[in-house]
């Protein structure tokens, strides 16, 4: 035990250590606060070139005209079609959109441009043209579409948890979205740091440094030391960049949120500011999602599966790192190992996010192989404590048994080199005797 615990710290100090490791820390959250300021801007920005479309309508329907939109503008023109055609072949940024005097009746509406016209640009013409037709259909037909307006009804649901303290506001988007970012993590850290085992374990094997090091520790001190060290690695970078993102984007969003409201405030009448400060917007909205997710609950267990997933799949990855003599040789044996992963990874976005009680999430995220990114999909929409205790300790035994496996292939492959390895070899080194 003691050897396992030096080469444990052997692999955390020495990644830790590394310059990389701290840049990669401190520079991920930052891109990603960059990243979110960014979008913010050019969001509020708008686009800096905005097409202006020329309309041609025959039909005299839409006299009223199409409202001058973020995405476009518009003018009425006074050309005849086949002018406007020769304007468009003469200006590349002319836009020519024509009404027939039959659309009532089956017409086709035709937009003339040299280039492709964005599709912010086409859905709003649409939705312009759609309303204005609706509305003179509606008329012709005697009914007012005001009054239609005004009528139609805008319900919304609610979502309230009981439980045994009483009830509590849910959110099932925030579960989503919850379920989505712990999947998305913990299927990235699976690839990345099961990788760097592997590489790792290949590096020294191909340096023949393992030989020295097998002399004083056995193959599976060695194999366990470098899967915890490294996952203690990844683990402390996660719950870092975790914390620094929060602090970051916290502070981000109060410097743009206080400066976008105060200018908001200036430009708003004086009787209208108090309703829109008391008034929830988008933001507001989201932050009561975010605070309707139980994070005491769900970040320990999180944690769990991050760890347990990742020791488990580590150990195929060390297995295969024993046993090829580059990284161009493992691409035979990745597959098999990244397919239960990609699979539950794609079956989590189509399936389980939409039938989180299905028999098929529960075997899912009861499948030690497939349990660490299906049930942090569920667990936001709850789970029962049964089948959550049930598929840690699947995951436990499975991380075991993986491991026990792995350790058989690695005691032979780790000292053998120049020799092309199939899986009917593999199964030959796990049949040795000790």
């Amino acid at each position: 035990m003691n050897k396992i615990i030096l080469i444990i710290k052997r692999e955390y100090f020495s990644r830790v250590k590394k310059k990389s490791f701290l840049i990669m820390t401190f520079l991920v959250p930052m891109l990603i606060i960059g990243m979110y300021a960014l979008i913010f801007a050019l969001s509020m920005k708008g686009g800096d070139n905005i097409p202006a479309v020329e309309v041609i309508d025959d039909s005299g329907i839409f006299n009223k005209g199409l409202e001058n939109k973020k995405s476009a503008t518009f003018r009425k023109s006074e050309l005849t079609l086949s002018e406007a055609k020769q304007k468009v072949i003469k200006n590349e940024d002319a836009f020519v959109l024509y009404i027939p005097a039959d659309i009532a009746s089956g017409g086709t509406i035709e937009m003339f441009s040299q280039k492709k016209a964005g599709l912010s640009v086409i859905s709003t013409i649409e939705n312009q043209l759609n309303d204005q037709m609706r509305t003179k259909l509606l008329a012709d037909a005697g009914i007012d579409a005001l009054t239609l307006d005004k009528i139609k009804p805008k319900l919304s649901i609610v979502s309230k948890e009981l439980t045994l303290e009483g009830e509590k506001d849910s959110s099932s988007g925030a579960a989503m979205a919850v379920g989505f970012a712990a999947a998305i993590l913990i299927y990235m850290s699976l690839f990345i740091y099961g990788i760097q085992v592997m590489r790792g374990i290949i590096e020294e094997k191909t340096s023949r440094i393992v030989e020295v090091v097998i002399s004083s520790v056995k193959p599976f001190q060695l194999m366990m030391g470098k899967i915890i060290g490294i996952g203690l690695v990844g683990l402390t970078q996660f719950l870092l960049w975790i914390t620094l993102s929060i602090g970051l984007m916290t502070v981000a969003s109060q410097i743009i949120f206080k400066g976008k409201m105060e200018q908001i405030k200036s430009e708003m009448p004086i009787n209208k500011q108090a309703a829109a400060v008391n008034s929830d917007g988008p933001g507001m909205d989201i932050i009561k999602a975010v605070q309707t997710v139980n994070w005491t609950y769900i970040l320990p267990i999180f944690i769990i599966f991050f760890l347990g997933g990742y020791m488990l799949y580590s150990a195929l990855f060390a297995a295969v790192g024993s046993a090829v003599d580059s990284d161009t040789e493992t691409q035979q044996f990745m597959l098999p190992i990244t397919l239960p992963l990609l699979f539950t990874y794609i079956m989590s976005f189509s399936f389980i996010v939409n039938n989180p009680d299905s028999s098929l999430s529960f075997w899912l995220s009861i499948i030690p192989f497939t349990s660490p990114i299906a049930m942090m999909v569920r667990l936001p929409f709850g789970v029962p404590n049964w089948e959550l205790a049930l598929s840690i300790v699947l995951l436990i035994g499975g991380f075991i048994f993986t491991t026990w496996v792995a350790s058989r292939i690695y005691r032979v492959g780790i000292l053998m080199y120049g020799k092309k390895v199939s899986f009917a070899e593999l199964g030959k080194w796990f049949m040795y005797k000790e």
